[in-house]
């Protein structure tokens, strides 16, 4: 949040070059962890002081930049909230209360040390306390946010999606590469990577024991979501702002901001590669009225691979219908039913099913990511989930450019467009909302 411009971008990027990422990630994990700086906080000795950028909305149903914050705290000994920052004082000041009364001396958080508007992001980060930022702002803000804690040399955790345009994932692309040269920790909030059941189903499609795939699904179809309903002497930007997820320079829509974590698992169960290109429907059926800004209220789109895989992917947030958030990969040996860590046969007798072990602690995805970027700061051994989270954003973004033009949308295409859904100027202006996209009129840019 800065009253500057939107980050600069680049152009050209080929997919081919995007996806050589994947295929570097390893080796760069490799190279930033043997030149990692030794552990300054090694086994828990110092204290780690946090900063949470993205407090949430007040009340049940805003609370992940909360979640978050709580996960950190609690991901090892001396580590501690330690500032807070918000677009809205009224956000900060309950969540600084809500988890001040929840975790008692893990927030020490005093009144110099919040900051709110458009610049508090820059506020928090120039405290040269912190040594690590939480990102829980809507996606509009993560480019600018990611790219100023990493100049700064914090480690990060970043909430899901990345970006929710073309140009916001050129940015990022930049700032992952700088992140692995600061040698700085960022751990992603595509939760699903951390859950112990997944990382075993998804070990067994990796290893063969379905055999090759030849399609995919995935489905998040669930009810309606919370609404902020306008006061008098908001102004457009504050409206929007409060009701973020109706807004596609905000949160890309909800086929990027919620169905990325279904799509960032169809992506996973292929290595980690990505589709060529996409074709799909959507529109607004039941969310028509003006408090619900311009976004779909249902999307289906078809991915499909170079080598021909299709992944058929829909999602919806409608009020009294069936709701089914499901994932499922069908190989020529097995099929999976991801979501319940199950593999079975054609003729569905089962064949392996995911069983907790004795001897291992599991406290859950949640926690799992924060524990993991604790460890990885005490070690010095940093992670850099950069590769994944941006192309799966990508991968969302490119499902809703189909979507909303109702055209086949290459993935070069969506990584080279020149649509930059961010405002004029971040300030308290006057901001129309956008038309609602019409699929054969809304053109791609």
């Amino acid at each position: 949040m800065t009253n500057s411009t939107a980050p600069s971008t680049g152009t050209g990027v080929s997919r081919r070059n995007f996806l050589k990422t994947s295929t570097a990630t390893a080796v760069g994990t490799a190279i930033a962890t043997s030149l990692a700086a030794p552990a300054v906080h090694a086994a828990g000795s110092d204290l780690l002081r946090v900063g949470l950028i993205g407090c949430g909305r007040r009340g049940e149903g805003g609370g992940r930049g909360r979640g978050a914050a709580e996960n950190c705290v609690h991901a090892g000994p001396n580590v501690q909230l330690y500032a807070m920052a918000d677009l809205f004082p009224d956000h900060l000041e309950y969540s600084r209360k809500f988890l001040k009364d929840r975790l008692g001396d893990k927030v020490n958080v005093s009144d110099d040390r919040c900051f709110s508007g458009f610049n508090a992001y820059k506020d928090l980060i120039a405290l040269k306390d912190i040594d690590i930022v939480i990102l829980t702002s809507p996606p509009g803000f993560r480019p600018l946010h990611l790219q100023a804690a990493v100049e700064a040399g914090k480690h990060i955790f970043c909430e899901k999606p990345v970006a929710v345009d073309g140009p916001g994932v050129r940015s990022v692309l930049k700032t992952i590469e700088e992140a692995r040269r600061k040698n700085v920790s960022l751990v992603s909030g595509l939760c699903w990577r951390y859950d112990f059941g997944m990382q075993e189903t998804f070990k067994r499609i990796h290893d063969g024991l379905v055999g090759d795939i030849v399609a995919l699904q995935c489905t998040y179809n669930t009810g309606p979501l919370w609404v902020a309903p306008r006061q008098s002497g908001w102004s457009d930007m504050e409206w929007q702002c409060r009701n973020w997820l109706y807004f596609a320079w905000l949160s890309g829509d909800f086929n990027v901001e919620q169905h990325i974590h279904s799509l960032d698992k169809m992506a996973w169960a292929m290595k980690d590669e990505y589709p060529v290109k996409a074709v799909g429907l959507g529109g607004r059926q039941q969310r028509t009225g003006p408090e619900y800004g311009h976004i779909f209220d249902h999307h289906s789109v078809v991915y499909e691979y170079a080598n021909g895989v299709k992944v058929f992917s829909n999602c919806r947030q409608q009020k009294n219908c069936a709701n089914d958030v499901t994932d499922h990969v069908f190989g020529t040996k097995a099929t999976v039913d991801v979501m319940k860590y199950a593999l079975k046969s054609h003729h569905g007798k089962p064949i392996w099913k995911y069983r907790p072990a004795d001897n291992v602690k599991d406290d859950g995805m949640y926690q799992n990511e924060h524990n993991e970027l604790i460890a990885s700061i005490r070690s010095g051994k940093p992670i850099n989930n950069g590769d994944y989270m941006t192309k799966s954003s990508l991968m969302a973004i490119m499902g809703r450019m189909a979507t909303y033009t109702g055209q086949v949308i290459t993935w070069d295409m969506a990584l080279n467009s020149k649509e930059d859904l961010s405002p004029p100027k971040y300030d308290w202006i006057s901001l129309a909302t956008p038309a609602v996209a019409k699929p054969g009129v809304t053109r791609f840019v």
